[in-house]
């Protein structure tokens, strides 16, 4: 029999795959390599082996929340279905015209990426709406059928409809649909004002092309999922992590899977703000490092900062730009190919270099003696003396450090006259400064600095990373959750049923219409509600309604997020102040004389979150006398040996201090205290690093 007081968390990662069980507030968890060719058997491996430390039978689990890379994956390595559009005449190039904007303004030989549909497979069809949504050419059902008749050969398994100012009127794309369910049947349509129906006709485009070319893909792999779950006797049910940091159920996911990318580093940073809002933190740098992956998110006040678009596949060195656009709601985060998996080499200019391609699980850095040549940042880290090639992933996973050596001076060393250890340095400090500057570039678009900030670091890299980038980035105080090593997946379980309704309509606030603007809130809180309602059918549901505004003339917009009860009685002279303070913020300043617009409107519906409990204060400890075990450690800082404590983390009393240089052990993950740094176990199971104090 099920307990709705067991539940499971599941990400499939880059390189692994983390898999936690609560059982009445008691957490077991492992790291399992990912199965690229069936992801959900690494599921179900983990799913077994965290029974098996609780005790339990899979059948009791109550509910599993799941995470996935496979819809990020499948848009990058570009293996998704086959996949025609149909949008209106003249506009069939857009997606491979894109914004006709430069990303790299003095690169002469710039390549634009590639539309994931080549022009082939971009199909017209005669009509026209106009902005406010009144049509200007008629659709003519008979030209839908012929148009069926000239795609018919083409055997899509799934087709994108985008046509002009669908936002504002749906009434063609809808037709299209249910034409096509006639005449193509099996074939899977996704509509641009079902999945994004937003002004800008390139990015609603290519997010309902993006969703429909992965669609096939996500709906097999979640019908392989729960049969699988099933036969294994976890027939709860299953529900999925998406990207604005909610939970939605499998019907949902398999309508919207283009909401799924990005799931699983939208966990991380739920993880990182349920971790703030206990401390008390209210500015908080949240790094999630990974195998292949580093994630950076900007968190005030407990709650992650979030966005309408962002891109996936930047193509040239992960410049803003470069990518594929996709405007959905979702976590703004910083996404960078920095992981353990990271591989690194020696470019033309004699520069190392680190990413974006990983290793992954298969075959994995070259110490894991899976078949890998190549150096990755693992590697790197093994040689540093970071990690115990015994104890990795609590002895699962043995290392090579001979391999990682060898790898190592052939691809860097050889290369640029330098032993092992120096190369190995060269690749930490180049990856700790690409994640270093990315944090700075952050930080300085939203005005913010990180010198007032706490970092919170977890993944499984990022522990061994997370001093030496606070040292970087000027930043006093981190802290390492319990759980570190999975903390997406613990993020999961912390995450509420949610869902954000997004709609278009220009609005000059000279024109602001109270009775119009009470409507529009009104449409998306009963489509938001209706999504969190499939998942949960009684819990209380809040809303938060959001406009986005800008100036006459900027081609960019910023979110104001809009009090309790606005939406039922709005007026101008409120928007105007909230936009005022939210533009002044950002800026420092409003532009005199300019009334601005509102281009977007959102209601964000999401069920309750149980009250953290904040953390009591941490009593004075001492460090016990340990074992004497101790490990060579190099540090970064000043590029030297040094010899470090070995302490499991276990072991570690609350309040004791553990001066550097240290290495704090667990099954996960490694803590890498520099000599800089001194550690110390709150009562909560945190671990503080904290600047020395001057001697």
């Amino acid at each position: 029999m099920t307990d709705p007081m067991i539940r499971l968390g599941a990400d499939i990662g880059g390189t692994f795959t983390d898999v936690v069980l609560e059982v009445h507030g008691v957490r077991h968890s492992t790291k399992v390599l990912t199965t690229y060719a069936a992801p959900e058997e690494a599921i179900v491996t983990g799913l077994h082996r965290v029974c098996a430390l609780a005790g339990i039978a899979p059948g009791r689990i109550g509910q599993i929340i799941h995470g996935t890379t496979l819809a990020t994956n499948a848009l990058i390595e570009r293996r998704g279905a086959h996949t025609g559009l149909i949008t209106t005449q003249g506009f069939r190039d857009v997606v491979e015209m894109r914004q006709e904007s430069r990303f790299e303004q003095y690169d002469l030989n710039l390549t634009l990426p590639l539309p994931l549909l080549p022009r082939a497979q971009r199909h017209v069809i005669a009509e026209r709406m106009d902005a406010d949504g009144g049509v200007l050419i008629p659709l003519d059902p008979a030209a839908i059928t012929a148009l069926c008749d000239e795609i018919r050969p083409h055997g899509y398994q799934s087709i994108a409809v985008g046509l002009l100012h669908a936002y504002a009127n749906p009434a063609h794309e809808r037709l299209i649909r249910d034409v096509l369910a006639r005449a193509l049947p099996g074939v899977m349509v996704s509509l641009s004002s079902d999945v994004s129906p937003q002004m800008r006709e390139y990015e609603r485009f290519n997010t309902t092309i993006a969703n429909a070319y992965i669609q096939p893909l996500i709906a097999s792999y979640l019908g392989r999922l729960g049969d699988r779950l099933a036969a294994e006797g976890a027939a709860c049910p299953v529900f999925l992590m998406h990207s604005g940091g909610g939970i939605m159920d499998i019907a949902t996911a398999a309508a919207y899977p283009v909401r799924l990318v990005e799931s699983g580093p939208a966990g991380g940073a739920v993880f990182a703000a349920d971790i703030a809002a206990r401390h008390g933190l209210n500015r908080v740098l949240s790094f999630d490092m990974g195998g292949t992956t580093a994630k950076i998110c900007l968190i005030r006040d407990a709650t992650p900062k979030t966005a309408r678009v962002f891109e996936v596949a930047r193509s040239y060195r992960f410049k803003k730009g470069s990518g594929m656009p996709i405007s959905i709601p979702v976590i703004d985060m910083v996404e960078i190919g920095a992981g353990g998996g990271s591989l690194a080499h020696v470019d033309a200019l004699n520069q190392i270099r680190v990413g974006p391609e990983s290793a992954g699980s298969e075959p994995g850095p070259a110490a894991y003696g899976r078949g890998g040549t190549r150096p990755a940042v693992t590697d790197a880290d093994l040689t540093l003396g970071r990690l115990d090639p015994v104890a990795f992933a609590g002895g699962t996973i043995p290392l090579d450090p001979g391999a990682a050596q060898t790898a190592l001076m052939a691809h860097v060393g050889d290369v640029l006259t330098m032993d092992a250890t120096t190369a190995a340095w060269g690749v930490s400090e180049v990856v700790d400064e690409t994640m270093a500057n990315a944090a700075r570039v952050h930080a300085v678009e939203n005005g913010e600095d990180l010198s007032t900030y706490t970092m919170i670091a977890f993944g499984g890299a990022a522990p061994l990373h997370a001093a030496r980038l606070c040292e970087k980035l000027g930043i006093a105080a981190c802290l390492i959750p319990p759980g570190a090593g999975v903390g997406s997946a613990i993020g999961f379980l912390r995450a509420p049923f949610s869902f954000e309704a997004v709609r278009s309509h220009f609005m000059p606030l000279g024109d602001f219409d109270p009775a119009g603007v009470t409507a529009i809130f009104a449409a998306l809180r009963e489509e938001a509600e209706t999504f969190v309602r499939s998942c949960d059918a009684t819990a209380p549901i809040s809303a938060v309604a959001r406009v986005f505004m800008r100036y006459p003339g900027q081609g960019w917009d910023i979110p104001v997020t809009l009090p309790d009860g606005f939406a039922d009685a709005p007026d101008a002279d409120t928007l105007q102040t909230l936009f005022a303070d939210a533009y002044t913020a950002l800026f420092g300043r409003t532009v005199q004389g300019l009334a601005p617009e509102i281009t977007v409107w959102s209601v964000d519906a999401r069920t309750p979150v149980p009250p953290v409990t904040p953390v009591p204060a941490t009593p004075a400890g001492v460090l016990p006398a340990g074992d004497g075990a101790t490990r060579a450690l190099f540090d970064a800082a000043s590029g030297a040996w040094d010899t470090a404590r070995v302490q499991p983390r276990a072991a570690l009393p609350p309040g004791a201090p553990l001066p550097g240089p240290a290495l704090i052990t667990e099954d996960e993950t490694t803590v890498v205290v520099p000599a800089s740094r001194t550690a110390t176990m709150l009562a909560d199971g945190c671990i503080a690093l904290s600047l020395k104090e001057p001697s």
